[in-house]
């Protein structure tokens, strides 16, 4: 038997039953794509199932405001996916009249769509012939056929997808791709996969070799940052406080943060303390300040690990345009600062 009906008759004996499986809507298809990426299932489900409710269609999502939007992904992480979820929305909404393109080609012009999400859409809405190719793929493949590239390289993709294509049935590309990429994430996953229960264990070079461990290569180390945030948590006579909007290009643009002190490294209460004087002293009469954490909570992204401190700033008198607890709730947080307001505040 072929490795692609092989593939195609594990998936159908053990797919998960997932919504956007249950349907052709490149909507559907293309919300959960994104909410895939660097994400897991059952992490992204929830959020799925909130979009889908609460924007049903693109015109739903297009209309909404990118804080709506943003509140709603709190948590998921990559906030860039959502911003850019929001602006597609719009274009699709506005200039294509809710219609998204039908070609793998035109599907990679939207912003946020790259060669995976296109090929998904694209195979799973419209059944292109056109490979996705993903970690799992990358996995399945290298380790089945044993292939030593680089997965990190920039012409692997390009070899894998080769691959992929030559072994996907014609006629139901969908199948194949949904088979394969299912395949990475229940039966060939990354550590200690359970290869004597394997469909392909007798035919997976990788095994035979003993080499499932070393499969795929990837050799691109990536370099993490290490940052130190100090967050003011001010507090007025009212219990009223103050947050700002991240502004700039990188981390959580566009979310909400309260008055933030970076720091070179992690530094104590003195120092913090004389800080908050000289930048807040002036426009406040502060009354005492006490730190919330004595061990800075680490929060860890993909590029950069944030050691964070939040410190709580009793000041006399009222702040100007001061903001409650409940209201403060209804913002766009980090979820690390969404956490700290749920239990501490």
């Amino acid at each position: 038997m072929t490795f692609s009906n092989l593939l195609i008759q594990w998936y159908l004996r053990n797919k998960r039953d997932l919504p956007w499986r249950n349907t052709t809507n490149p909507y559907s298809i293309w919300l959960s794509e994104i909410m895939l990426q660097q994400t897991r299932v059952a992490q992204g489900m929830p959020y799925f199932l909130s979009f889908t409710a609460a924007f049903p269609t693109v015109f739903d999502l297009a209309k909404a405001n990118e804080e709506q939007v943003l509140k709603l992904w709190q948590g998921l992480g990559y906030y860039s996916r959502a911003r850019n979820l929001h602006k597609t929305a719009q274009h699709v909404a506005d200039e294509l009249s809710g219609v998204f393109p039908t070609t793998y080609k035109d599907l990679l012009k939207l912003k946020g769509i790259g060669e995976y999400t296109a090929a998904a859409i694209a195979s799973f809405s419209y059944n292109e012939v056109v490979p996705v190719v993903d970690g799992n793929v990358f996995r399945v493949l290298s380790r089945y056929f044993d292939i030593e590239t680089n997965i990190a390289a920039a012409s692997a993709k390009k070899e894998f997808a080769a691959l992929a294509f030559e072994l996907m049935p014609k006629d139901n590309p969908a199948i194949f791709n949904q088979a394969i990429m299912e395949f990475g994430a229940l039966q060939c996953v990354p550590k200690s996969p359970n290869c004597s229960i394997c469909v392909f264990n007798g035919s997976c070079v990788a095994l035979q070799k003993n080499k499932v461990d070393q499969l795929p290569v990837k050799s691109k180390k990536l370099k993490v940052r290490n940052r130190f945030f100090n967050y003011l948590v001010l507090n007025d006579e009212n219990n009223n406080t103050i947050i700002q909007k991240r502004t700039d290009k990188g981390i959580w643009h566009n979310l909400y943060e309260f008055p933030l002190i970076e720091t070179e490294k992690e530094e104590d209460f003195d120092f913090i303390s004389t800080q908050i004087q000289k930048d807040f002293g002036t426009n406040y009469e502060i009354i005492s300040v006490a730190e919330c954490n004595e061990k800075s909570i680490i929060h860890k992204l993909s590029h950069q690990h944030l050691y964070i401190k939040f410190w709580k700033v009793n000041i006399k008198g009222a702040i100007k345009n001061g903001i409650n607890s409940t209201d403060l709730k209804m913002f766009p947080f980090p979820i690390v600062i969404h956490n700290f307001i749920e239990k501490d505040l």
